[in-house]
């Protein structure tokens, strides 16, 4: 059996990496191809197979493929071969609005999109809160697994603490250091913005690390659209893992997590740790830019705040978020991550 990978237009990370890690396991007879953007080429093992994640090379190892897994759209013009299977894992619950729901896209764009859904066979929900989100966004009539995220397993894993020592090495944050990480989502009038300008964050983060002091570290990652717009992110407390080849490493190693409406939310939920909403701009995302599926300031397993100040209070407060917020991250927890069992990769195995 062939089959190719797809993840966040060309990086070895998320579903379809613990998917393709279980599987070489277990069927180590297949050949395995994952469409690779040169500029994280480095974040691919050696030995793992890959082609340009576009060109020539990238269309052949499409319809060449038996079975295709991907966890966004595969945008770009090929022909899936008949008989081929195309299991579209998608990468986060919805809170924010999807495909034919946003509030707003550019022209051309979600018709072009639409044309990749109608290749999908399976798609995988990670909860049964986004299944009928899922399939009424994407107007898919197809088959659809609640299963968790493959690339939650890891979360619940008996490897976990060994993982979290190991990143925190890596990115030489002491044991005793207050880890913070951050997500922010993108905003689609500033990745759409006409000339294509440079990203920046409206966290301050050198204000940000001055008020908490020395004994925490920011980790900041932004979304994958971002990546390469970002003004560069530095400072001695400072790490950008932006390009980290995986971010379930990095939900181990921090003790606590800043978004605003990122789906990280709901991933990192399963840790139990603290979570915190810098929510600057949410009556404008939320009505304006992008629109929401619920009511985020009612069901937040923690505090939405508005402004630095607020947040790098709060920040220094990690004891009194949990206690403030227990009730409502243990109903957060039973709605979006009861599937996260770290077995949700051998029910979508089973089903392949």
């Amino acid at each position: 059996m062939r089959i190719a990978y797809q993840s966040f237009e060309g990086r070895y990370s998320d579903s379809p990496r613990a998917l393709y890690e279980a599987w070489v396991r277990e069927r180590p007879g297949d050949v395995h191809t994952w469409l690779a953007d040169p500029a994280h080429l480095a974040g691919f093992p050696a030995g793992v197979e890959t082609v340009p994640a576009t060109g020539p090379e990238c269309v052949a190892a499409l319809e060449a493929a038996d079975l295709l897994i991907a966890n966004t759209h595969t945008d770009m013009e090929w022909n899936k071969r008949s008989g081929a299977t195309y299991l579209q894992t998608w990468h986060g619950t919805p809170l924010k609005r999807i495909h034919n729901d946003v509030l707003w896209a550019p022209a051309g764009r979600l018709a072009r999109l639409a044309h990749d859904v109608n290749r999908w066979d399976i798609l995988l929900s990670p909860n049964h809160a986004s299944t009928d989100t899922l399939r009424r966004a994407f107007d898919f009539s197809g088959e659809v697994l609640e299963t968790g995220y493959p690339r939650n397993d890891v979360l619940n894993s008996p490897e976990r603490d060994a993982l979290r020592r190991r990143v925190r090495a890596d990115l030489d944050l002491a044991d005793d250091t207050t880890v913070v990480l951050y997500t922010p989502t993108w905003r689609d009038n500033a990745v759409f913005a006409e000339g294509l300008p440079d990203i920046e964050l409206s966290l301050r983060i050198e204000q940000l690390m001055k008020q908490l002091g020395d004994d925490f570290c920011l980790l900041v990652r932004v979304h994958y659209l971002m990546t390469d717009r970002l003004q560069a992110v530095t400072g001695p407390q400072v790490r950008d893992v932006s390009y980290h080849p995986d971010i379930a490493g990095l939900y181990l190693a921090a003790d606590a997590m800043v978004t605003d409406y990122s789906s990280t939310m709901f991933d990192f939920a399963i840790t139990g740790k603290p979570l915190l909403f810098f929510a600057y701009d949410l009556e404008s995302f939320r009505d304006e830019v992008r629109g929401f599926y619920f009511d985020l300031e009612e069901i937040a397993p923690g505090p939405l705040v508005r402004t630095q100040e607020e947040l790098g209070e709060a920040l220094l407060d990690l004891p009194g978020v949990r206690r403030r917020y227990a009730a409502k991250y243990q109903g957060f927890q039973e709605r979006f991550c009861s599937l996260e069992d770290g077995s949700a990769g051998a029910r979508v195995l089973q089903r392949l």
